[in-house]
């Protein structure tokens, strides 16, 4: 099969799929001779780029999707009606918040820090799955853990959880407004305790 051909398989199944394409459902459509994706991506965008198209491929929750490209949402978002690609209210934004930075952790490290109640908020997120449960704690009561899916990086563009502003970034960005400041406190930790390193808890799955 020509390699011209086989770009436009690979576009035709960007278009078609509602989840981020990866290396696995290609090899079950090529199979048994199977191209490389993101040889076959870079060649795409670059066509895309040359022909100053509305639109590019990005590598999101560890595939690739077709998006339109950043200038045009503004006229997207108009036609949709809609202000942005996800509403959640200001709690649940929190928590996801929090979540995302320190998992896997629990829900009272999570009311912990909001100092409210967050039993409903969390039972949003995992209705929208945006959270799942990871396992349990060993501590007392062994609580539920929970931490980001696959969802989580679909919604917000990432490829991975690095890929997320450091909290440096984010407390540089809100120097101009101290008010703001207080809301992120809550992550600012000495390195040495790394609270985002999972191997703080001790997870039993099932």
């Amino acid at each position: 099969m020509q390699n011209s051909e086989i770009r436009k398989i690979i576009e035709a199944l960007l278009f078609a799929s509602p989840e981020p394409l990866t290396q696995t459902k290609v090899n079950g459509v090529f199979d048994p001779e199977t191209p490389n994706l993101k040889e076959i991506i870079d060649q795409l965008n670059n066509q895309y780029s040359t022909n100053d198209q509305a639109f590019e491929i990005k590598k999101i929750a560890g595939g690739y999707q077709l998006v339109s490209r950043q200038e045009y949402e503004h006229f997207i978002r108009k036609m949709l009606n809609k202000t942005g690609r996800l509403t959640l209210s200001a709690a649940a934004l929190d928590s996801l918040a929090i979540i995302a930075y320190k998992q896997p952790l629990g829900r009272f490290e999570v009311e912990a820090i909001r100092g409210v109640d967050s039993s409903g908020v969390l039972k949003t997120l995992l209705n929208r799955n945006l959270i799942k449960i990871k396992g349990r704690d060993s501590g007392p009561g062994r609580p539920l853990l929970y931490q980001t899916t696959d969802t989580f990086l679909n919604h917000f563009g990432l490829n991975r959880l690095s890929d997320m502003p450091k909290l440096k970034e984010i407390t540089e960005l809100m120097e101009a407004d101290p008010s703001l400041g207080e809301q992120i406190a809550v992550f600012e930790d000495d390195n040495s305790k790394n609270r985002l390193d999972s191997s703080q808890h001790e997870i039993e799955v099932g």
